[in-house]
């Protein structure tokens, strides 16, 4: 990840997709190479996975995670901080946004959509597992990436690839879904950022399979293998 990140980094996708550890993997990442970043848990909707989980790993890093007060509680709709408010406008800081699963979690991310915006310099990135129940194909999955769009008021601008079995994924089973990931960048316009795997994922791979991957259990390693 040579490039200079966008001031605002958002993730989104379906429930199951994998965003939340591509939004930590994400910051670290960023501030191994040197920016000063923050990162925001937005995802009001699913209470069983979530950045907060990975307070100490960012508190390690030097990163401040911002999430709402009752996180990893049996609170149901737990309030957004104003922190997250600040986190969107301190220039200061670059920020890395984790969305809420579906449309539902994308309502919040609306409310900073005009500050986001304004600002023009956002990555709107959705995260798609082509193995989870409801995105299977691309045409499911464009059908997602249009009902947060809809919601949240921002456009999606990049794709990541995050198509995973959990423990049981095998190198042949990511490959599989080059062909997908391809077609939705084609269909929807939007350039791949890369396709993540886990450490013990990627030591499977060949010379002869070349296409842009990211380590997603060790922090970020985008590399051609």
């Amino acid at each position: 990840m040579n490039a200079k990140p966008k001031r605002v980094t958002i993730f989104a996708g379906h429930y199951g997709s994998g965003k939340t550890n591509i939004a930590v993997n994400y910051a670290i990442r960023i501030k191994q190479n040197g920016y000063p970043v923050k990162i925001g848990d937005m995802d009001i909707v699913n209470p069983y996975f979530r950045t907060k989980d990975s307070a100490k790993e960012l508190s390690e890093a030097g990163i401040e995670l911002i999430s709402p007060a009752f996180a990893n509680s049996n609170v149901d709709l737990p309030a957004l901080p104003q922190q997250l408010y600040a986190l969107v406008w301190d220039k200061n800081y670059y920020a890395v946004l984790d969305v809420g699963g579906d449309d539902r979690g994308a309502y919040a991310l609306g409310r900073y959509a005009n500050f986001i915006k304004e600002e023009n310099d956002y990555e709107m990135v959705f995260v798609v597992n082509f193995f989870r129940p409801l995105t299977p194909d691309v045409t499911s999955a464009i059908e997602v990436m249009r009902e947060i769009e809809d919601a949240c008021k921002i456009k999606f601008t990049a794709i990541v690839n995050n198509s995973n079995l959990g423990n049981l994924t095998k190198a042949d089973d990511v490959l599989s879904t080059k062909a997908k990931a391809d077609e939705l960048s084609k269909k929807t316009g939007l350039p791949i950022l890369f396709t993540s795997v886990s450490e013990e994922v990627g030591k499977q791979y060949t010379a002869d399979d070349k296409f842009a991957m990211t380590l997603q259990k060790k922090y970020f390693d985008i590399k051609e293998i």
